[in-house]
């Protein structure tokens, strides 16, 4: 069956570089309601391209949330478990969103740039207005809005030689999740070192959406040696490297505690926080799931458009998986997913359905190491 085509109208934001991104996409999805490429050449090509050469991503679709005012930190702070009273203007931190249930809203980079004022680059929900009513009710001195700041990201291991051809500063000076407010071509941009890919690279944060098409066509021309491609968000990656999906591995339904989250955070903060009292039981009693990795056999499995089911070996109690991908470097599925936590240990085997077949699995360790024979060779080494 082919899938429909995708209509655009004014329902849409628009991207600013989307002239320039939508060409020769073979694939798209919506995302907080703007279009986002997912795919290319294809899915496997478009991993191999981006662990060992360099891409350009149009994620316009990260939109901001922005917070100003005497009281921005104590609203930003409120929406989270992470503590932020440290954060200096040039710092960027990862920070999970929570409901009054612990409940995960979204998962945003927050950008420091001022005291008194934060972006929220979101994930895949509709926050602006969430954090409005919050601010409303509460009675914090502050303005939520939506800026048109769009960000472009230059992902894989030669995104630091391609951005250093295009700034004045010393791009090993930016360090990890911090960033700095610079030129392009006469356009004014913020640079975070962040990226949605695990193989290192930049966002790069565009407030003249006019500028858009003229900021690609630099880039693309500085990076054409380089071996510089349009790209996106690859799935491939994303699993390997662990990183989770708001919305795929993720929901109001899950807590950042059984999600993996609390690397991020500890309980107890000083500032309070929405969602502090849920959180801190289920800190006490402990999360009645777990996220684990997962390596599973056969032939490769499609990403689940609804969760595939999953039981594990010494447990009564069921599981799920939430994003699978096949990997070509690794020769086998490689999935996220949750299971009971008393049964979250890497080597223990895990039985999937998929499509009414029955597909055996493991839980794997953060290499992807496990024990089971048949996933331990791989039939497709790395190129």
């Amino acid at each position: 069956m082919n899938a429909p085509v995708l209509s655009l109208s004014r329902r849409l934001r628009k991207s600013p570089f989307e002239a320039r991104s939508h060409h020769g996409a073979k694939a798209t999805s919506v995302y907080n309601h703007v279009v986002l490429p997912t795919a290319y050449v294809s899915l496997e090509d478009d991993y191999w391209h981006l662990r060992e050469h360099v891409q350009i991503w149009d994620v316009a679709c990260q939109v901001q949330v922005e917070v100003k005012g005497p009281d921005a930190l104590k609203l930003v702070e409120f929406l989270t478990p992470r503590d932020l009273s440290s954060m200096v203007p040039g710092q960027c931190v990862y920070a999970p969103l929570l409901d009054e249930r612990a409940g995960i809203v979204n998962d945003p980079i927050i950008l420091c740039l001022a005291q008194d004022h934060f972006w929220l680059s979101i994930s895949d929900s509709d926050v602006l207005l969430w954090v409005k009513g919050l601010a409303l009710g509460a009675g914090f001195d502050v303005t939520v809005s939506d800026p048109d700041v769009f960000p472009l990201s230059l992902q894989g291991p030669k995104s630091e030689a391609l951005l250093g051809r295009l700034i004045d500063e010393p791009v090993g000076d930016i360090r990890f999740f911090r960033f700095i407010e610079t030129q392009i071509a006469g356009i004014p941009l913020v640079v975070a070192r962040t990226g949605w890919s695990g193989q290192g690279g930049f966002e790069l944060y565009l407030k003249e959406p006019a500028e858009g098409e003229r900021l690609w066509d630099t880039i693309s021309d500085a990076g054409i040696d380089l071996n510089l491609r349009p790209g996106c968000p690859n799935l491939i990656d994303r699993i390997e490297t662990g990183l989770l999906s708001h919305g795929n591995d993720m929901t109001l339904d899950n807590n950042p505690i059984e999600a993996g989250l609390d690397r991020f955070f500890k309980i107890g903060k000083p500032a309070n926080y929405l969602g502090r009292e849920a959180l801190e039981k289920i800190a006490q009693d402990g999360p009645l799931q777990q996220m684990v990795r997962l390596v599973v056999s056969g032939q490769p499995l499609p990403n689940p458009r609804v969760t595939y089911p999953m039981s594990v070996a010494d447990s009564a109690g069921t599981g799920c998986v939430t994003s699978m991908a096949y990997s070509p470097r690794l020769g086998h599925n490689v999935g996220l997913g949750y299971v009971p936590t008393g049964s979250a240990r890497v080597g223990n085997s895990v039985t999937v359905e998929v499509s009414g077949e029955h597909v055996s699995g493991q839980i794997a360790d953060k290499d992807w190491h496990c024990t089971i024979p048949s996933l331990q060779q791989c039939p497709n080494p790395p190129r």
